[in-house]
């Protein structure tokens, strides 16, 4: 596994992205998949998980959504998505998957996507979004249902334009997203015919896969990373 960092163009401003891509396993072209940010950016957890995706096959990138943010807005960390919008996140995706798309080392047509806490709301809009998504594996995304800066519709309200499967994970105890939330996602996933599986985790709180937090709870993070690895083998790779 080999880790860079890479400028990505969107909007003619430069965007940050981490890339992990895969070491012995040949010269590819590899299936890959973006790692969507939660609200501490691209950090070490982040980072880690691109690179477990790098150890299992997969070109991973992580683009810095924060790209746009002054060193003032980053400061408080509470309040960083509040400057998010809609509109700039598809931008970034979209240049992402761009980036993928052209580069050697990736296979254009095996590209999906995952993300944690807001990473799994951008998961669920990146989906909406842009059709080459092949897989999409939201890691309890809260505020689909919201519109976030200059959108006119929530991720929620673009749900049909999700075309690839879907895996979706939940912690229990989390309120955003909602055992209400996770029926509603389900009962509309399943009204437009999108093949999909929910898995709740017992005793998980938001936030359980991330390890430098309080929230974490190993026991869901150890079942549900295979699971998500098996699922993109499955649509990525097979």
């Amino acid at each position: 596994m080999a880790s860079f960092w890479e400028t990505v163009q969107v909007d003619g401003q430069d965007m940050d992205v981490y890339a992990s891509v895969p070491s012995g396993q040949g010269q590819g072209p590899f299936p890959a998949v973006i790692v969507s940010q939660h609200g501490g950016g691209v950090d070490k957890f982040i980072q880690e998980m691109a690179d477990r995706l790098a150890e299992a096959g997969y070109a991973a990138v992580a683009p810095n959504l924060f790209h746009r943010y002054t060193s003032e807005m980053l400061a408080d960390r509470s309040g960083r998505v509040q400057h998010l919008s809609d509109p700039e996140i598809v931008a970034d995706i979209n240049a992402t998957v761009d980036f993928l798309q052209s580069h050697q080392a990736v296979n254009e047509d095996r590209i999906g996507v995952t993300g944690f806490c807001m990473g799994g709301r951008v998961t669920w809009l990146a989906a909406a979004s842009n059709p080459y998504f092949k897989a999409a594996a939201p890691y309890y995304g809260g505020n689909i249902n919201v519109i976030w800066g200059g959108g006119d519709k929530s991720p929620f309200e673009l749900t049909e334009g999700i075309k690839c499967p879907v895996l979706f994970h939940f912690g229990e105890k989390d309120i955003n997203p909602s055992a209400e939330d996770m029926a509603k996602f389900d009962a509309e996933l399943t009204r437009l015919g999108v093949e999909h599986t929910f898995h709740t985790y017992s005793d998980a709180d938001h936030a359980f896969m991330d390890y430098t937090a309080q929230r974490h709870n190993e026991a869901a993070f150890e079942l549900s990373w295979p699971r998500t690895l098996e699922f993109f083998d499955t649509h990525l790779k097979n």
